[in-house]
């Protein structure tokens, strides 16, 4: 249980990091909805 929070402790400030702004993160968000969504229509 320790190394599950553990992990995700560390992929969350790995996500945070990379996004930098909450509204960085919601393109982020957006992009990859997006290509759901094309992968979807194929």
């Amino acid at each position: 249980m320790k190394n599950l929070m553990t992990l995700l402790v560390v992929a969350t400030a790995l996500l945070l990091s990379a996004c930098n702004t909450v509204k960085g993160m919601g393109q982020d968000i957006q992009k990859a909805g997006e290509k759901i969504e094309g992968a979807a229509k194929k």
